[in-house]
């Protein structure tokens, strides 16, 4: 059975989310990364030619090597959140 456009940015955001270690409130980026790379194969396909999407690990990279030579590769945890509540008074 052929796959559906949508199965396919379905399955390619989740291998995306997974790719990143299951981060949480970025659906929506993963799911317009797969629409875009999508849009590209379909655009290359009505050309002839077969496209392959960039990894985003390949666009990351030099962030996050920059990022370590800032910290000397030493990774500190973000503040923890506490939740407040405000009182009626």
């Amino acid at each position: 059975m052929a796959e559906t456009r949508e199965e396919w940015i379905k399955k390619r955001a989740y291998a995306l989310w997974e790719e990143e270690g299951y981060p949480t409130g970025r659906e929506s980026i993963h799911w317009e990364q797969a629409r875009h790379e999508r849009e590209a194969l379909e655009g290359s396909a009505s050309n002839g030619k077969q496209a392959k999407p960039k990894p985003k690990s390949a666009v990351t990279a030099p962030k996050r090597a920059a990022a370590a030579a800032k910290t000397n590769g030493v990774v500190t945890p973000a503040p923890k959140r506490t939740a407040t509540r405000k009182t009626a008074s």
